[in-house]
């Protein structure tokens, strides 16, 4: 039986998320400004590479599971360990000084995870699940969302906090704020971090998550030439 965690990209893009998901074949996304995942289906056909390809365009760089082999031609950037973590004890609750983020935060929220890198987040993540953030001076200094949603569960993502910040329990405080607005609706957080953040993994271990099997993933470029560099090349030709 296939669970939300076998592809929780592919269980939200059929689930809570279908209104965002782009397809092309028998394959899925999120349009590029608000994630940039990829979902296969769980037994995918022979022609699920050209799927990809027509779905990400010629010379793009997609992400995908790592248990298909991946065809002749098709370049391979690396493979990606994470880790997966699902709430087991967390202590969750509303935090006073967290404040509901929303569109005219956005270029706050980019630039505080620019600073920051706590993974993708794009102009229209926003709009995935709610994000929650902490102030001071008037400046965000922290936040954490919702990101992923298969069904019965949600993902607590974007968990950042501006360096002259850090040490204060900020995020810990955000992400049970998050998990709390989870929790209401009947559902349970869970969370992703790349394996080699140890420090990040440390904290969510400790606060109430526990470790689940995650797979690896792959980045692969698709054949050809992206549209852009085509049009490029044409208009210098023609010059």
């Amino acid at each position: 039986m296939v669970t939300p965690f076998d592809d929780p990209v592919w269980a939200s893009l059929t689930g809570p998320h279908a209104r965002f998901a782009e397809r092309a074949g028998q394959v899925l996304r999120y349009p590029v400004d608000v994630a940039p995942f990829f979902a296969l289906p769980p037994e995918p056909d022979d022609g699920v590479w050209d799927d990809v390809a027509a779905l990400a365009g010629p010379g793009e760089t997609v992400t995908v599971h790592n248990s298909l082999p991946v065809p002749a031609g098709w370049e391979v950037h690396g493979r990606i360990a994470g880790v997966r973590l699902v709430d087991v004890a967390l202590e969750a609750g509303e935090d006073a000084e967290a404040v509901r983020l929303g569109p005219g935060d956005v270029p706050e929220m980019l630039d505080l995870v620019e600073r920051t890198k706590p993974g993708p987040f794009r102009p229209r993540t926003i709009e995935l699940g709610t994000y929650l953030g902490i102030r001071r001076g008037g400046a965000l200094i922290a936040m954490a969302g919702e990101r992923l949603h298969p069904p019965g569960w949600t993902e607590i993502s974007a968990v950042c906090t501006d360096p002259a910040y850090r040490g204060q329990g900020l995020a810990t405080r955000l992400i049970r704020a998050v998990a709390a607005g989870i929790r209401e609706r009947g559902e349970r957080p869970m969370m992703h971090a790349a394996a080699a953040n140890t420090s990040a993994i440390r904290l969510y271990l400790s606060i109430g998550f526990e470790l689940v099997p995650r797979p690896d993933f792959v980045s692969v470029r698709v054949p050809g030439v992206p549209a852009a560099a085509e049009l490029t090349g044409s208009a210098r030709g023609t010059a």
